[in-house]
């Protein structure tokens, strides 16, 4: 009898920047990026450094409320879990990468990875088409590995939850 495969979920969040990153930094990386979007092509090597400084910018809930939010957001949904490993990343700004996040999944033997972003209904570029791309990218590298993504959400699950939320008392 085959054991089960080892399975994970990776929570993808949009990440934000701390408030206390010099602003210099900022506009540094996004200058790379619109050079790289207008001449094709991966990220520069100065771009790539860049993008880990800030992402490895150290956090906390005053200077990154977004990733604090996240990561709360990500102890809850564990909660539901029932014992099936949760781990988060971030789209830009903040590390882990989705990419960082499988490859951490993948030297601990996880063979089953189900992404599901924090960005939960239709057109988004990141939802729709970055972590898409990041997705496919991944498969290629890793074709053995099971990834699926769970998106979009079905609207009247959401608005389920909104109606739920609603219903409450305010406070």
């Amino acid at each position: 009898m085959a054991a089960e495969p080892t399975r994970a979920v990776i929570l993808v969040g949009h990440g934000g920047l701390p408030k206390d990153c010099p602003r210099e930094l900022v506009r540094e990386l996004r200058a790379l990026a619109a050079d790289r979007a207008a001449r094709g092509g991966p990220p520069s090597a100065a771009e790539q450094a860049l993008d880990r400084r800030i992402r490895a910018w150290p956090r906390t809930a005053a200077t990154d409320p977004y990733q604090a939010g996240l990561e709360g957001l990500a102890a809850a949904l564990r909660r539901r879990l029932g014992g099936t490993r949760l781990v988060v990343a971030y789209n830009e700004f903040c590390a882990p990468s989705l990419e960082d996040a499988v490859a951490a999944l993948l030297a601990d033997g996880v063979e089953e990875i189900t992404v599901v972003p924090s960005m939960l209904t239709p057109g988004g570029s990141h939802s729709e088409i970055d972590i898409p791309d990041s997705l496919d990218r991944l498969r290629a590298r890793h074709p053995a590995l099971r990834l699926r993504y769970a998106w979009p959400v079905e609207v009247a699950l959401l608005a389920d939850m909104l109606a739920t939320h609603l219903a409450r008392p305010p406070g």
